[in-house]
């Protein structure tokens, strides 16, 4: 049974396929972080490029539980931050700061995610950041960078250093606020923020018991794991593999995201 309560039309007919696609999985990975626990009432904000040279992005209507968003209700704005789809419904102005400051500048970012779960928030706060001792943190670690909190992010001068902090690193934490990852595509990003968010919360785990008692991996192990994950072969298991296999889960529970 459907859980959207938002009576929106549905707009499959007025659009390409390409832009049709791309709106599909991003209201159905809208759907997995709240099936996951990782949403955070109306905050925080996933975002997808639409193919084509205007640059356009999807981003959630500010108003939308994650668990109510389709691919119709799905906002359509340019890099200034102007709705370009006619659409009602407002748009986070800090969500707009992050992704946009992404989508301009990396032109292999079609898709931005961005969390504030616990355990994102807290490993994000710790000194040491993200510690490579579980095989799921090094699967993150090499591809990792830090950004420092400046208050909410609705200041426009900051996506300059968002840039500068991330580089060509695709997962970043963003120090005492939460989590962030970047894909070539909407799949390809989600199964980054599924490790990092996986890692963050078995440290917060691991650190509950005290940092006495740890193990340490072996010297040169965390580049055996980088040189494992890094390539083509990761991304084509994401999107050939278990994006597929989380869009029939999807189906199973409450296929409308695709309305």
């Amino acid at each position: 049974m459907s859980i959207t309560s938002h009576k929106q039309p549905n707009l499959r007919d007025h659009m390409s396929e390409e832009e049709w696609a791309v709106r599909v999985d991003l209201a159905a990975a809208y759907r997995l972080v709240a099936l996951h626990g990782w949403d955070d009432l109306i905050f925080t904000h996933l975002s997808a490029r639409i193919p084509g040279p205007e640059h356009h992005f999807l981003i959630n209507p500010y108003n939308y539980m994650f668990e109510e968003i389709t691919a119709s209700s799905l906002v359509k704005i340019d890099v200034e931050g102007n709705k370009v789809d006619g659409s009602p419904a407002p748009v986070n102005r800090a969500g707009f700061v992050i992704h946009s400051a992404i989508h301009m500048s990396r032109n292999d970012a079609a898709a931005v995610l961005h969390l504030h779960t616990t355990a994102g928030q807290a490993v994000s706060a710790m000194s040491d950041g993200l510690l490579p001792h579980t095989q799921t943190a090094m699967i993150a670690h090499h591809d990792l960078a830090y950004h420092d909190f400046e208050g909410i992010a609705t200041n426009l001068d900051e996506r300059e250093r968002l840039v500068v902090d991330l580089g060509t690193k695709n997962t970043m934490l963003l120090r005492n606020h939460g989590t962030l990852t970047v894909g070539s595509s909407i799949a390809s990003a989600f199964m980054r923020m599924y490790f990092l968010e996986r890692a963050c919360e078995a440290q917060v785990m691991m650190l509950s018991a005290g940092r006495d008692g740890l193990n340490e991996p072996n010297s040169g192990v965390a580049e055996i794991v980088r040189d494992q994950v890094t390539g083509t072969e990761m991304t084509s298991a994401a999107e050939q593999l278990a994006w597929p296999a989380l869009r029939r889960k999807l189906d199973r529970i409450d296929p409308s995201y695709k309305n």
